[in-house]
């Protein structure tokens, strides 16, 4: 490659880093939107609380279809056309779905559901994409660090893409709401769409990548190692979809919260002590040791068993802080409702969860054939997405058996006790690394 090629390759870099970074926020904004919408029918007493749940459940669900249903695909497509061409194709899908959901606007709420559809499509399209390309595009030894970066951005357009979608929800017309998310997918495509096309390898074929996805996936399952680290992650994405899925009836029933915006933060204390959980592991625990993972799990179930307790012990008014200011002829909650014992336990549960977590993800990356290292990221993602389906699947169900929002937790709590205490993960065999992984399939 000459010099003027690899210049114009590099230029890629932080293209990726900002499209990337306007994509995830604009997929967990559209999921705002769509789902803010029901807060604001509930509290005009046009729907009821069971409606709410049923419809938040199946919502947000919608996006982890894709992810599970096209990974065995993912591979193939990913290596056999080039990665930017997948990009571009991922965000004119979003945008594609953008407007379908708009239609909502002037044709009625159906619209929204095979409209956010086909945002998880271009999503489940994106995503391995935007990791398989770093390769191509950044030099071996800021491989780490390029990593590192699209991962904080992604995290980081979570947070804010949650927050900012209920902000505009709460306050602008739906219609300006789309707009504004069309402009952010629009954005972020027209970035994808200048960068410098990646190579591509016609000799790879679909019968061969899906098969061997299928038989490394059986075989790491059938590993008592790794198959258990592959369960525990996964717990994790359970308890967190279900909690966040459940975030919004919680918010409005037990602690009679306003709006979407002040919902949005219950996520964003759980994301916090994540975080936090996360870096102190990764400064406590070394790579393979698990000794500490169902402690850290029993924990987490704990917490999650104390957000439960917020409502019949009537935690929820607990130093509680309303900042208002005037607004025309009445005052109006603007600012945030600041609920100490509520903050608490969540950023307690989620500096368990990532304790929980960092030690397992390390492992799984340590321990597996590092020739296979992608297959088995992609079969974790499935295993991931599953996770998240149950978790839709498992407040759905309590909403239908008549359970309340706080009785979620309850169930929730009692499902990750069992099952950390069935997760009991071998230790490491004689000589580390791969050699948990089984050497076929």
């Amino acid at each position: 490659m000459n010099a003027r090629a690899s210049q114009g390759i590099e230029r890629n870099y932080p293209l990726l880093l900002v499209s990337q970074f306007l994509g995830a926020l604009g997929d967990n904004a559209i999921l705002a939107v769509i789902v803010g919408q029901l807060t604001l029918l509930q509290t005009s007493g046009q729907i009821g609380l069971e409606e709410l749940r049923t419809r938040s459940a199946f919502y947000t669900s919608l996006l982890f279809y894709p992810y599970v249903l096209l990974a065995p695909w993912a591979g193939y497509l990913n290596d056999r056309f080039p990665k930017t061409a997948w990009l571009l194709g991922g965000n004119l899908l979003k945008l594609t779905g953008t407007a379908v959901c708009a239609l909502s606007v002037w044709h009625g709420y159906v619209w929204q559901a095979p409209g956010y559809l086909i945002v998880g499509i271009g999503a489940a399209v994106y995503g391995p994409a935007k990791y398989g390309i770093l390769p191509e595009i950044v030099a071996r030894k800021k491989l780490v660090r390029a990593n590192g970066l699209v991962e904080l951005l992604t995290l980081l357009a979570i947070l804010f893409g949650a927050i900012a979608g209920s902000v505009i929800v709460d306050r602008l017309p739906l219609g300006v709401c789309y707009g504004v998310l069309l402009a952010i997918f629009g954005v972020s495509m027209g970035l994808n769409a200048v960068m410098v096309p990646t190579p591509s390898d016609p000799r790879v074929r679909p019968g061969g990548s899906v098969s061997e996805f299928l038989s490394h996936g059986l075989a790491l399952l059938r590993s008592p190692r790794l198959g258990r680290i592959l369960i525990g992650t996964a717990l994790f994405w359970v308890c967190g979809a279900a909690m966040k899925i459940n975030f919004q009836a919680w918010g409005l029933d037990v602690l009679r919260l306003p709006n979407n915006t002040q919902i949005a933060l219950l996520g964003l204390w759980l994301s916090v002590g994540v975080m936090i959980g996360s870096v102190w592991a990764g400064r406590r625990y070394g790579v393979g040791d698990l000794r500490a993972t169902r402690r850290f799990g029993f924990a987490m179930a704990a917490c999650i068993l104390a957000i439960f307790l917020v409502g019949p012990l009537g935690l929820a008014d607990t130093g509680r802080m309303v900042f208002e200011r005037t607004a025309g002829d009445g005052a109006r909650q603007v600012a945030l409702v600041v609920l100490p014992a509520v903050m608490a336990v969540l950023v307690g549960a989620g500096i368990a969860a990532g304790l929980f977590l960092i030690p397992l993800n390390a492992a799984l990356q340590s321990e597996s054939d590092p020739q296979r290292l992608g297959k088995t990221i992609a079969v974790q993602n499935v295993g991931d997405n599953l996770g998240m389906i149950l978790a839709g699947l498992i407040v759905l169900g309590c909403t239908k058996a008549g359970l309340s929002a706080s009785q979620v937790f309850l169930v929730l709590a009692a499902l990750t006790a069992g099952v950390v205490g069935w997760l009991r993960i071998p230790p490491l065999s004689p000589g580390g690394g791969g050699g948990t992984e089984p050497s076929k399939g």
